[in-house]
């Protein structure tokens, strides 16, 4: 089993930051492929970034390219989402997952997720 945490949602304006965490728990860490995905009201949740064990592989949908960067620590167990240059359309509810093999853009493939947390991005 893996528990995960997601923290550092909030509201801020058009063309700020956010960075996003999310804790990990009750597996080894860094045997684990590590998404983030997002879900608006209304819409289907959707890949955001991944990132591969070693944090070496990152994979980012095409919408948050150049703005988005996923990181992670496998000594405190965490993985990282800073969000640069924020629009409304990013407003959504950001989830942290977790996998037992890579990271993929399916989250259909992810067994372990977050409670989420919300991102409102103002105009």
């Amino acid at each position: 089993q893996v528990q995960l945490v997601e923290s550092g949602g909030g509201l801020v304006q058009a063309g700020g930051s956010l960075r996003l965490s999310c804790a990990a728990s009750g597996r080894t860490f860094s045997g684990l492929g590590m998404g983030w995905f997002r879900q608006a009201p209304g819409k289907e949740r959707e890949f955001v970034a991944g990132i591969g064990w070693s944090g070496t592989i990152t994979e980012y949908a095409e919408f948050v390219k150049g703005r988005f960067t996923i990181s992670r620590d496998n000594t405190k167990n965490t993985v990282d989402l800073q969000m640069n240059s924020l629009k409304p359309e990013d407003t959504a509810v950001y989830y942290c997952a977790a996998r037992g093999w890579g990271f993929s853009i399916r989250k259909e493939d992810y067994a372990y997720w977050g409670q989420g947390t919300q991102v409102t991005v103002a105009s």
